[in-house]
């Protein structure tokens, strides 16, 4: 379970409020950067319109494709979602083609002089917003745990990049020197990068590539952290339309289908809800007979007799048995960390019994506690 869902939805909520304010930024950026480009005869200034314009482009095709992706269609029971990165691809090639006429307007057209008193403020000013915001969102998304702020004020730290050589060349033109046919070239090959980016995404998708393996390691370390669950033995992952759609092949200890069925569910509900990314998540289990059977036994002291109670136990045996010969490999005692808790003693006992993935408990006799109630619920045989 998640530990603190509350926090977690307000943070996904103000992950959502800091994108939608990202995306009108970009478009009053773009507009101010487009009007006083045109007014003061700077391509340079212009083309930097288009590339902020890119990020605004690129999200409309987003809320487009999310609009459709929600669409379904017996002929499509996972939904629509490969529409968003349809648009996504449409709009690269649009950005391209920017980057081309930005390019060509700036080499074959008569040179021209901006009015750099009226440009040079302007540039100045988005600058600072850029750089500004970039820094704050990326600040944001880390404290919230939300990857796609940190890119998109990555995003903007690199747009600022255009941005400075628009800066550069106006003040170049201040000492007389007229730089803003080159600068509006390189302006466009920062444009050409990014639908070049934009394109070879929505390729990858459309082709099922797998997600990034960054994400893919952190998901495969939350299922294998379930005490059921063994070893994730393979995943199936890939992008569509911004999202994931996961499968894997989980071994797990239990030999019970009603609990392998129960964990596999728990696990799909649990990875949807930590990962907004992930639209569908499949586990499907595998049985494998250990070669080593875990068996914690509730002890009153290192060495001594077995403990009339489980959670309150003051220490336990951990053994791993040789599931074959039934030998004791390896025996240690831990201490319980929870024997002088004055509330949910048992819950916060099985809760720690269960970190070690046991296979077996044995307890002197049955109460019917909380800590067996969680051990069982998990597959763990309760031995006598």
């Amino acid at each position: 379970m998640l530990e603190n869902p509350g926090g977690y939805r307000d943070g996904i909520k103000a992950a959502r409020h800091r994108a939608f304010f990202s995306v009108l930024l970009n478009m009053v950026l773009a507009l101010v950067k487009g009007y006083y480009g045109s007014i003061t005869n700077s391509k340079a200034l212009l083309g930097d319109a288009i590339h902020s314009a890119t990020d605004v482009v690129a999200s409309l095709a987003t809320f487009l494709g999310i609009w459709a992706a929600n669409k379904r269609h017996p002929a499509f029971p996972y939904g629509l979602y490969k529409a968003e990165t349809l648009a996504t691809l449409v709009s690269s090639i649009a950005i391209l083609f920017a980057g081309y006429e930005i390019a060509k307007s700036a080499v074959v057209c008569p040179e021209t002089h901006p009015d750099v008193a009226v440009a040079l403020p302007v540039a100045v000013l988005c600058l600072v917003v850029s750089l500004v915001f970039g820094i704050l969102q990326v600040r944001a998304g880390k404290r919230l745990g939300r990857p796609a702020l940190v890119a998109d004020g990555k995003d903007y730290l690199a747009d600022s990049l255009s941005t400075g050589v628009v800066v550069a060349g106006l003040l170049a033109g201040l000492a007389g020197f007229h730089l803003d046919r080159l600068a509006a070239v390189i302006v466009s090959l920062f444009v050409f990068r990014a639908g070049g980016v934009i394109l070879w995404s929505s390729l990858k998708e459309l082709l099922d590539a797998a997600i990034d393996r960054e994400t893919e390691r952190e998901i495969i370390g939350f299922v294998e952290s379930n005490p059921v669950v063994t070893r994730v033995k393979r995943v199936y992952s890939r992008g569509a339309g911004g999202r994931i759609i996961i499968d894997m092949d989980v071994v797990m200890k239990t030999m019970s289908h009603q609990v392998a069925d129960k964990v596999a569910d728990e696990l799909e509900e649990e990875i949807v809800k930590r990962y907004p990314k992930v639209v569908l998540a499949r586990i499907r289990p595998h049985f494998e007979s250990p070669k080593r059977i875990v068996r914690i036994t509730p002890v009153e002291e290192p060495g001594g007799p077995v403990s009339e109670h489980l959670s309150g136990a003051p220490w336990f045996m951990v053994e791993e048995v040789d599931a074959t010969t039934g030998e004791v490999v390896e025996r240690r005692f831990v201490q319980n960390p929870h024997v002088k808790a004055e509330r949910r003693k048992g819950f916060l006992v099985g809760k720690w019994l269960l970190s070690f993935k046991p296979d077996q408990v044995v307890v002197k006799r049955r109460h019917g506690g909380t800590a067996e109630a969680l051990l069982e619920g998990a597959g763990v045989q309760i031995k006598t």
